[in-house]
């Protein structure tokens, strides 16, 4: 099922994909954060349809399209042991400070949030390279 949410009109085109950070102290007052504030941050989304209503985003300080999302997959890595295809884990920002590592931007990146959980949607088989010394597997998750 799509979700509805408002994406600066540079953004809005079927097919952007993004990750939500939430609102910011501008939002609280906004009248139309009911729409534009209920996705999960730190989930990455793609647009599915643009419609033809828009409204002013004092956030962007321009005119924003109201959007149809739903949640992208996103690469991920998590415990060899967790990763099943359909398994429900809880993923998150691995402590780690080894910003040489090949996998650190989805194993510790900034963009993943802190702990969510996540629906594994494929598996790959190849080997992950952990500089730390875990034991890991790339999935896509939703």
């Amino acid at each position: 099922m799509a979700e509805i949410t408002l994406l600066a009109k540079s953004e809005a085109h079927e097919g952007y994909e993004f990750v939500y950070e939430g609102g910011g102290p501008v939002c609280r007052t906004c009248p139309y954060r009911h729409a534009c504030l209920t996705l999960d941050a730190g989930r990455k989304y793609v647009v599915t349809k643009v419609r033809t209503v828009s409204h002013p985003c004092a956030l962007q300080e321009s005119e924003a399209s109201v959007v149809e999302v739903q949640p992208a997959p996103r690469s991920m890595v998590v415990d060899t042991r967790s990763a099943v295809v359909g398994s429900s884990v809880e993923i998150g920002r691995y402590p780690c400070r080894r910003l040489d590592c090949p996998t650190w931007w989805i194993c510790a990146g900034p963009s993943l949030p802190s702990k969510q959980r996540y629906r594994v949607t494929a598996v790959d088989n190849g080997p992950v390279e952990c500089r730390i010394g875990r034991t890991l597997k790339r999935v896509d998750a939703v």
